[in-house]
């Protein structure tokens, strides 16, 4: 936390890395019990979720190595 009492990039970057890695996990075992295009579906969305994790992990990577 900063001085303002406000969560910090880091741990706000952390927590949303944490949340995709969470629906991206939800998504994938429900596409598993499903099949045709609505599986189809799910699993791209299950990849676009997976797209936002990298690049929040890659925003928290570079605010690690600035601080």
């Amino acid at each position: 936390r900063n001085g303002g009492g406000s969560i910090d990039t880091e741990a706000l970057l952390a927590n949303l890395s944490e949340t995709l890695a969470s629906a991206n996990a939800i998504l994938s075992d429900l596409a598993f019990d499903l099949e045709g295009s609505r599986r189809h579906m799910l699993l791209g969305v299950a990849q676009i979720i997976e797209l936002g994790t990298l690049l929040a992990n890659k925003a928290l990577d570079r605010v690690e190595l600035r601080t």
